[in-house]
């Protein structure tokens, strides 16, 4: 089993900045890539985000140049940072988990807002 507690969501202007963090805990040698979605409401969840064990990385080309996926392993923690963002931005955010055993763990989402 795998935990995922995410935090540092909130309310921003547009062209504001915001770090979330996602901490891991269990069974997280099982881990070979994380990363951050989010789903606006009527919308489908989306992939914003993703950084493997390797630290390679890959982002949806709405967020290209303005989001930072990182990861700390020491903390177990991976982080997005958000700039520039746009009201469009606007989703809760969760974090996904994914181990060698192909099971997806998820966090429990963190809303953030963006007012134009």
């Amino acid at each position: 089993q795998v935990q995922l507690v995410e935090s540092g969501g909130g309310l921003v202007q547009a062209g504001g900045s915001l770090r979330l963090s996602c901490t891991a805990s269990g069974s997280i040698f099982r881990i070979y890539k994380t990363g951050w979605y989010r789903q606006a409401p009527g919308k489908q969840r989306e992939l914003v985000a993703h950084i493997t064990n390797s630290g390679i990385t890959s982002y949806a080309d709405s967020v290209k140049g303005r989001f930072t996926i990182s990861r700390d392993n020491a903390k177990n923690t991976m982080y997005l940072q958000m700039s520039s963002l746009k009201p469009e931005d606007t989703a809760v955010y969760y974090c996904k988990a994914e181990t060698t055993t192909s099971i997806s763990y998820w966090g429990q989402g963190t809303q953030v807002t963006v007012s134009s």
